[in-house]
C-alpha cells in the first residue's frame, strides 16, 4: 500500500516537471523556426541587406507601441476593478499571466487560472476576481472582432474578399459576439435559471467538498456578485467607455507596432490592411491550439501582407520582429514578475516565511 502511494506520489510530482520540460522543448523549436528557418526561406542574404537598412527611429516606435499596448492592457485590468491593488501589481500580474499563456499549452486558460491565484493573494475579492478576468478576456475578443469587422468593411472598396481565411475569421467573430450576448443576458435576466443549473452541476461533480467555491452557497454568492458587476458595467456608461476605450487602444497600439516594424524597412501599409490582417491572425489564434498564437499568428499574418503587396522579405522579417516583443519578451518579463510578486511584502509567501521564521 505504501508502495503504491509512493508510486503516485512520484508521478504526481513528475508531471509538472515533465509538462514544462516539454513545453521548453516545444518552445525552443518554434524560437529556431522563427528565427533562423523563417528568416532562411525569405533569402538569408536579402534578409541581411534589409536589416542594415532598417530606420531605428522607426524600430524604436514600434518598441514604444508595444509597451503602451501592454500599459493600455492593465489600465483595462484597473478599471474593471472595484478595488483594484496598486497599479505596480497589476502590471506583474498581467506580465505573469501573459508569460504563462505563451509558454504552457491551453491558451489563455492557464494564464488564466494564474492571473485568479495572483489577484486572489493581492486581496481582490474571489468573485470579483472572476468577474474581472472573464470581463477583460471575453471583452477584449468582441472588441478585437469588431475592429476587425469595421476594417473588412472599410477594406472591401479595395479588394475581394474571398480569401477562406476571411470567412473563418467572421464566423470566429459571430461566435464571440453571440457568447458575450448569451453570457451578459445569462447573469443579468436569467440570473435565477443560470444559479440552478451551475448548482445542479456542481452536485454531481466529484470531491465537492474539498473545492470551497462550489459549496451551494459560496456559488449563489459569486453568481449574484458577478451579476451586480454586469449589471453596473452595463447601466455605468463611464465605466463602459472606459473599459472599451483601454481595450480598444490595446489591440490598435499592438496593431500599430506591427505597422511601423514595416514601415521601419520602408513599406507603409494602408491602415485597413493593416487591421485586417492583424485581425485575421489574432481571431484565428484565439483558438487554442498553440501557446500565445505561436505558429498560427506567423503563418497568417506574412501570407496576408504579401497579399497586400508588401515583400516576401519585409513581411517575414517585420513579423519575426514584432513577434519578439509581442511574444517572446513578455516570457522573461514574466518570469521576473513573477518573482517580484513572491518577495512583496505583505504576500501569503512572505506571511509563511515570516510565520516559518517567527516559529523557529
Amino acid at each position: 500500500m505504501n508502495f503504491k502511494t509512493n508510486q503516485k506520489e512520484k508521478r504526481s510530482f513528475f508531471r509538472p516537471t515533465k509538462l514544462i520540460k516539454g513545453s521548453a522543448s516545444l518552445l525552443i523549436l518554434a524560437l529556431v523556426a522563427e528565427y533562423i528557418v523563417i528568416p532562411e526561406i525569405s533569402g538569408a542574404s536579402k534578409s541581411i541587406k534589409l536589416i542594415t537598412k532598417v530606420n531605428i527611429f522607426y524600430l524604436i516606435l514600434g518598441i514604444c507601441f508595444e509597451a503602451a499596448a501592454l500599459l493600455c492592457y492593465s489600465l483595462l485590468t484597473r478599471s474593471l476593478l472595484k478595488k483594484p491593488p496598486k497599479f505596480s501589481t497589476i502590471l506583474k500580474i498581467n506580465f505573469s499571466t501573459l508569460a504563462v499563456s505563451h509558454v504552457l499549452p491551453g491558451g489563455t486558460a492557464s494564464g488564466t487560472a494564474l492571473g485568479f491565484r495572483l489577484f486572489s493573494d493581492s486581496g481582490v475579492d474571489t468573485a470579483e476576481t472572476s468577474f474581472t478576468l472573464a470581463t477583460q478576456g471575453i471583452g477584449s475578443a468582441v472588441v478585437l472582432n469588431v475592429i476587425l469587422w469595421c476594417a473588412l468593411i472599410a477594406s472591401i472598396p479595395f479588394h475581394s474578399i474571398n480569401n477562406p481565411e476571411y470567412i473563418i475569421a467572421a464566423g470566429v467573430g459571430a461566435f464571440v459576439l453571440l457568447l458575450a450576448a448569451f453570457l451578459i443576458a445569462s447573469f443579468t435576466r436569467g440570473r435565477k435559471r443560470l444559479t440552478k443549473v451551475l448548482t445542479t452541476i456542481a452536485q454531481k461533480i466529484p470531491f465537492k467538498k474539498h473545492l470551497k467555491f462550489l459549496q451551494k452557497d459560496k456559488l449563489e454568492n459569486w453568481i449574484n456578485t458577478i451579476s451586480e458587476r454586469v449589471s453596473v458595467l452595463i447601466s455605468d456608461k463611464t465605466l463602459l467607455r472606459r473599459a472599451i476605450l483601454w481595450a480598444s487602444l490595446n489591440w490598435l497600439l499592438d496593431a500599430g507596432s506591427l505597422g511601423i516594424f514595416v514601415a521601419a524597412f520602408g513599406v507603409i501599409l494602408n491602415p485597413f490592411d493593416l487591421l485586417v490582417a492583424y485581425g485575421l491572425a489574432n481571431v484565428m489564434a484565439a483558438i487554442p491550439i498553440t501557446p500565445g498564437g505561436l505558429g498560427v499568428i506567423e503563418g497568417i499574418l506574412i501570407p496576408t501582407l504579401i497579399g497586400f503587396n508588401t515583400p516576401g522579405a519585409i513581411a517575414t522579417l517585420a513579423v519575426v520582429i514584432y513577434r519578439f516583443f509581442n511574444f517572446w519578451l513578455p516570457i522573461p518579463a514574466g518570469f521576473f514578475s513573477y518573482l517580484s510578486l513572491r518577495l512583496e511584502p505583505g504576500t501569503p509567501w512572505q506571511r509563511a516565511k515570516s510565520l516559518k521564521q517567527g516559529a523557529n
